[in-house]
């Protein structure tokens, strides 16, 4: 059966989907630190101790100075002179807003769709400037519920506090591996590249609004 023009609310990723590339920021810092442009992302998603950091922050069990003191750590252990403190920041410092998926989301919310924010959290203040709850009709984040994506029970968390089931649901992503998790409990998925067509395929998904 087809899924297209057939779901009602969308899940929006943070960081990549709302901001500039999460993947060049990283890149930009590795540089900046003096080590190869890909190992920070490296590090994250094949080290086994900064992968467990990683994902012990997402959830919420240790807090931001906690995590930058240990990816120091094993910064350090791979050659690169790096300091805890404000390590996050700096992570995030290449980040900004997209202005025109920021606009993509308003819209998909005017046409009459229910739109949530389903986001895997990265240090104290990784939202500020965004008015999360003016934007969605539902915030849900990985520090806050305890479990991050790629877990299901994230993605059912947020499809419950969007009052949507997941069959209705359509999960915007910039990491295909999250996408791919989506699907698994009836998730439709686009991988965003870019507001462009990432609002393509949100139009062949999406069932048609009052009016259209």
């Amino acid at each position: 059966m087809s899924e297209e023009r057939t779901r009602s609310a969308v899940l929006f990723d943070f960081g990549g989907v709302l901001t500039s590339s999460v993947v060049a920021a990283f890149e930009e810092l590795s540089a900046e630190l003096g080590g190869e442009r890909r190992l920070l992302l490296r590090l994250l998603s094949k080290d086994e101790e900064s992968s467990a950091l990683l994902v012990a922050h997402e959830e919420g069990r240790i807090g931001e100075r906690e995590f930058e003191d240990g990816f120091a750590e094993r910064l350090r252990a791979h050659g690169v002179p790096a300091v805890g403190e404000g390590l996050v920041g700096r992570m995030q410092a290449q980040l900004r807003p997209d202005l025109d998926m920021i606009a993509l989301v308003a819209k998909v919310r005017a046409d009459g769709h229910r739109v949530g924010l389903l986001s895997n959290s990265l240090g104290d203040n990784c939202y500020a400037g965004f008015d999360l709850p003016a934007m969605f009709d539902a915030v849900t984040v990985s520090g806050e519920i305890g479990v991050r994506k790629p877990s299901r029970r994230a993605y059912a968390i947020a499809c419950e506090r969007l009052g949507a089931r997941p069959e209705d649901t359509v999960m915007v992503d910039d990491l295909e591996q999250n996408i791919t998790a989506a699907h698994r409990i009836g998730i439709a998925g686009v991988v965003h590249r870019d507001a462009a067509t990432t609002a393509a395929a949100l139009a062949r998904l999406l069932a048609p609004s009052a009016g259209q």
